[in-house]
């Protein structure tokens, strides 16, 4: 992820972050949907923000280096015959110029959403609420941005902008393709946002809306991140499946447990075999 990016992610994090010096089920937490363990999330927030930050100034050194990009060995240049049929295109492309700024406005744009909605569930649902999504937001934000960071390395992925300059083998940025950490901190926020208002207002157009609002600007980052010669269509699917997936498993994990869950299932033995009922409160 791109160093500034990485910064701000932090920062949101570290500003969202809870300042409560005891846990268990402060008296503010009984009426919420909610609850939050200030250690815990203390812990995983601050933890993963700050090992993403410092993965940040590792990659800055140029101590990782790059891969080198295969070469088909009878025309003596780069080879895209390996890569996925979907993702030959990001190769071959004319970039847009213009796409990286507007993908970082879209990410922006989520992040920014990330600050503003705990305040409307402040002033909606009480103080209370607002510092439990807070807390949730920046949970979500952080786990994200360290899971992107790792797996970059980890990978070390051309991007598809490296392959029009294979020359360049300086700059470990180019080689940190996947997955697109623009397209799983949209997902992760967004679905963080889905998921606290089909819980806070399930009867109300808000959830709908959130959720179509929140898809078509992860849609819209995304292809703007493949249209910059960024990222490959792989990096920000996938992207996107872990943020949503770190987005939705956040607020899950933090729902109290005298609610029942909106969807369940449930198996029992029968004669000859078993029976699997599927049941939900919509």
């Amino acid at each position: 992820m791109d160093k500034s990016l990485a910064t701000i992610f932090i920062l949101t994090g570290a500003c969202l972050a809870p300042s409560i010096a005891h846990a268990d089920e402060p008296p503010w937490q009984i009426d919420q949907h909610f609850k939050i363990d200030p250690v815990a999330d203390i812990v995983l927030t601050g933890g993963a923000a700050g090992a993403a930050g410092i993965t940040d100034l590792i990659l800055s050194t140029g101590e990782i280096r790059p891969q080198p990009l295969p070469v088909n060995p009878t025309t003596m240049k780069v080879d895209i015959s390996n890569l996925l049929p979907i993702d030959r295109g990001a190769v071959t492309q004319t970039i847009d110029r213009n796409a990286s700024t507007y993908s970082d406005i879209g990410l922006y744009a989520a992040v920014g959403f990330a600050v503003l909605d705990p305040i409307l569930s402040g002033v909606r649902d009480g103080w209370d609420a607002g510092l439990v999504d807070a807390v949730m937001y920046a949970e979500s934000l952080s786990l994200t941005v360290f899971v992107t960071d790792v797996t970059k390395i980890a990978v070390r992925r051309p991007r598809p902008l490296d392959y029009s300059n294979p020359n360049n083998t300086s700059d470990t940025n180019l080689q940190l393709s996947f997955f697109s950490g623009h397209a799983s901190a949209t997902a992760s926020v967004t679905a963080t946002a889905t998921y606290l208002a089909f819980v806070r207002a399930p009867r109300t157009p808000r959830p709908w809306i959130t959720l179509a609002a929140g898809t078509l600007l992860t849609a819209f980052v995304s292809y703007e991140r493949v249209r910059s010669g960024n990222h490959f269509p792989t990096d920000v699917v996938t992207g996107a499946m872990a943020g949503a997936a770190i987005g939705v498993l956040v607020p899950h994990l933090h729902r109290r447990s005298v609610e029942g869950p909106g969807v369940w299932i449930g198996a029992a033995p029968a004669p000859g075999g078993g029976v699997l009922d599927l049941h939900g409160v919509f």
